[in-house]
């Protein structure tokens, strides 16, 4: 018993100058994979998030759900069409959109961060006019062809919703649905939503989760402290592609407009925020840019 009672305190004591740096920072977190659908997982993150809000940090909270919103679009018999990996949004799927993530997803992270004891505020991008978005256009001549429909980008973001919740001690949970300038509602992906809300409310850390271990080298190994630089060359050398490409162009994205470092993280692994935030091993890819590099 004395052990375990000492390698607790040990455990806390390496935790400290990580929450002593994150005191009254914020940190934004992009939840999504299958730390949204695993039920141990999903309480593990909530747990996460009332510690971190409980030591001090400020954590906003931007989630997906493709897979819940997929699901529930089978279920009416609607398919789901792809391009370029992108969901094409029409009327009724937009609807479904709106129902899935602004309703649905939203309103369980909420519950299950309530029910350990913190204060979550649940927000789709349209509420206070937080996210302007604009619709998405491919590259191509076939303008008819490429057509994603009410899917968007983000135009501008206006954080004032989000930093009166902060200044409350609530915690926000936003869902990536922005307003366009017709009042059309458009499907924004989560990760850019995340990145764009990093800059704007200065973030120290932008963290993505995801259904692998990081960014891996060659032989399968965890890479680690990257600086933009270096990262721009694991890009050019093709060592980063395929479906991790857009999260580090994200990432590197954050970094390069002053959020301090961002973070694409394991969420397949229980308390992975706590893990990669307040100690020492982390667990994924940290890419710094140069406020990171000179604080290293």
């Amino acid at each position: 018993m004395t052990v375990k009672k000492s390698s607790v305190a040990e455990i806390l004591i390496e935790a400290l100058p990580y929450i002593q740096a994150l005191d009254q920072k914020t940190v934004v977190i992009k939840f999504g994979g299958n730390a949204m659908v695993d039920e141990t997982l999903k309480s593990s993150f909530a747990q996460d998030i009332v510690l971190l809000k409980q030591v001090g940090v400020n954590p906003v909270i931007v989630h997906g759900g493709g897979p819940q919103i997929g699901k529930l679009l089978e279920q009416i018999g609607k398919k789901s069409r792809f391009i370029e990996g992108m969901r094409v949004t029409d009327d009724e799927t937009m609807d479904v959109v709106e129902m899935v993530l602004g309703g649905q997803v939203n309103k369980q992270i909420v519950s299950l961060i309530n029910g350990h004891g913190g204060r979550a505020v649940g927000l789709t991008g349209k509420d206070g006019g937080m996210i302007s978005a604009r619709k998405m256009k491919l590259e191509g001549n076939d303008a008819e062809t490429n057509d994603l429909g009410q899917v968007g980008e983000v135009a501008a973001i206006d954080p004032a919703v989000v930093a009166m919740l902060d200044h409350g001690d609530f915690i926000p949970v936003i869902a990536p649905i922005g307003v366009g300038s017709d009042g059309s509602s458009y499907n924004i992906n989560a990760d850019l939503v995340a990145g764009e809300l990093a800059k704007v409310l200065g973030a120290e850390k932008l963290l993505l989760l995801t259904n692998t271990p990081g960014v891996l080298d060659l032989e399968g190994n965890l890479l680690t402290g990257l600086s933009s630089a270096e990262t721009l060359c694991l890009i050019d050398d093709g060592i980063i592609h395929g479906g991790m490409l857009p999260k580090v162009r994200c990432a590197l994205d954050a970094v390069n407009a002053g959020v301090r470092t961002s973070q694409i993280i394991d969420g397949r692994v229980k308390h992975s925020v706590l893990l990669e935030l307040l100690t020492s091993t982390g667990v994924g890819t940290l890419i710094k840019g140069h406020a990171g590099e000179e604080a290293s």
